[in-house]
């Protein structure tokens, strides 16, 4: 009753928000009628109309935000692609297997998304009065990371949102939202001090609201558990609550160390490898390193404008429930994957559309582009420093491996081509010592990135895509055993750069096998 008494406190504050401004129209329109009314010359008269123009004012910003509500309202179309009962049977044979669980109407509409989230909604009419269009949101990553009985509890999660009602009202909830935020936007960007004074009113009320509704969303995700637990079972509805923060840490690591490694040279993966590329990894950390990738990320605090509660919770929640009456429904066995008729097209389906003119290189090639380009980054610096030392003009060639060792040799490392190096000003007034030390971790990595570009040139480099480690080149193997040593002979307060060269002499020897 109190979670009903809740959900209802928040429809009539969101009723209050017409009412409200439907009262201040009436008392702007009262008091400029009064002012109207009231005749009066000179300097009064020139105070009267800048009031009645900030009273205007202020009325457009309520109506606008009264429009943003009323228009709003129609489900969009997810960033994902939809399928039907042909495309994918046994995801839809899994899908109406939950609904009937739980005496549920089924969606009539199913996307596949490449988020680590599932959701539901539903076209709601009258405010949430009448049933409407149902709609289901599938993540890929869920897919590729959960097995069937932890997706079953992710599933009977989100119909325990249609069980409980929220979806009904949670449309009317999330547009009360918006236009409360766009309402608070307009009288913020204005000026005026009447208008002020209306936005303040507005920001107190949308702050009540807002408060309210999180909290509300907060209970319902606890009730939707509960309905999970109760269908899919307790021990599944934990796992997935568990699992899901670490795909979604492993979804973040993957477009940031492998989607996007072509990002700096304008290049994307294979046709169908933007995402599908997710599969190879997550196959590649099984179990506790998979992880691993989540373990240095700390949990948000928790906010008042938060939707959902914090996972451990979540968990506790789901520990203190009683022992069903009856057994939950088990899942068959086995990742949740085999769900999809052809994972690699629907993921190759989700990527978005590219220019014709970004190239599309294979992962092997993708990751000597990526080294070349971060090893030239690394380098650079150095090699400016020792032109700019060397030679004159904006336009000197840079210089290259054996050109920098030389000067090395003359002994102007930390006689001049460091003063050149670039450094914050937190570090300018750095010398001596101190300078060197500072300093020395740039021109290592310079130097071996420098070393790096004369690799790849001559073929000496290999790829490592590592799906299960960090992707980049091996080098042959006497350059790995002594490079690390060479480079800290070449960068040391008196450059000894003889090690350096005598790898750089040896007969090219093969690379490091991939």
């Amino acid at each position: 009753m109190s979670f009903r008494l809740r959900a209802a406190g928040v429809f009539a504050l969101l009723i209050g928000f017409f009412l409200m401004g439907i009262a201040l129209l009436a008392a702007m329109a009262a008091l400029d009628w009064v002012l109207a009314a009231h005749r009066e010359d000179g300097q009064g008269s020139a105070y009267k109309g800048a009031f009645m123009v900030m009273t205007v004012l202020a009325a457009a910003g309520i109506l606008r935000g009264m429009y943003a509500f009323l228009r709003a309202g129609r489900l969009g179309t997810p960033d994902g692609v939809a399928v039907t009962q042909q495309d994918e049977p046994e995801l839809w044979a899994e899908v109406r297997a939950v609904a009937d669980g739980l005496g549920e109407r089924p969606p009539q509409e199913l996307y596949l998304t490449f988020d680590v989230n599932a959701s539901v909604a539903e076209q709601s009419r009258l405010l949430g009065l009448l049933p409407g269009r149902r709609r289901l949101t599938v993540g890929v990553p869920l897919l590729v990371g959960l097995d069937r009985a932890e997706l079953r509890s992710v599933l009977a999660h989100e119909f325990g949102h249609y069980t409980n009602g929220d979806t009904r009202l949670g449309a009317a909830a999330l547009r009360g939202r918006a236009a409360m935020v766009h309402t608070v936007r307009i009288f913020s960007r204005d000026l005026v001090w009447f208008d002020r004074v209306v936005g303040a009113i507005y920001l107190g009320y949308a702050r009540m609201y807002l408060r309210r509704s999180f909290a509300l969303s907060r209970e319902q995700e606890l009730a939707a558990d509960r309905v999970a637990a109760g269908l899919a079972g307790g021990a599944a509805t934990a796992a997935a609550l568990r699992a899901v923060p670490v795909l979604d840490a492993a979804h973040t690591y993957y477009l940031e160390t492998y989607a996007t490694m072509g990002a700096p040279l304008r290049a994307l993966p294979p046709a169908g490898e933007l995402y599908g590329g997710f599969r190879r990894m997550a196959a590649a950390r099984p179990g506790e390193r998979l992880a691993a990738l989540a373990e240095g990320r700390r949990p948000k605090p928790p906010h008042t404008y938060d939707t959902h509660p914090p996972v451990a919770e979540r968990l506790a929640r789901l520990e203190a429930l009683p022992a069903p009456d009856a057994a939950p429904a088990t899942a068959e066995p086995g990742p949740a994957a085999v769900l999809l008729r052809d994972p690699e097209r629907v993921l190759a389906a989700l990527e978005p559309p590219v220019p014709a003119d970004v190239p599309r290189l294979s992962w092997d090639d993708l990751v000597l582009a990526r080294a070349a380009h971060d090893a030239e980054d690394f380098s650079r610096p150095l090699r400016r420093a020792v032109a700019r030392m060397r030679r004159t003009g904006p336009d000197a060639e840079l210089p290259g491996l054996e050109e920098v060792l030389d000067a090395f040799d003359e002994g102007l490392l930390w006689a001049g081509i460091s003063d050149r190096m670039p450094r914050p000003e937190s570090a300018a007034r750095l010398a001596g010592p101190s300078a060197r030390n500072y300093l020395r971790p740039a021109v290592f990595d310079a130097l071996a990135g420098m070393v790096q570009l004369r690799l790849l040139a001559a073929g000496q480099a290999v790829p490592h895509i590592a799906w299960a480690g960090t992707p980049g080149i091996g080098l042959p193997g006497a350059w790995e055993k002594g490079l690390d040593a060479a480079l800290d002979a070449a960068t040391s307060d008196t450059p000894d750069t003889k090690p350096l060269r005598a790898l750089l002499a040896e007969p090219a020897p093969a690379p490091a096998s991939a």
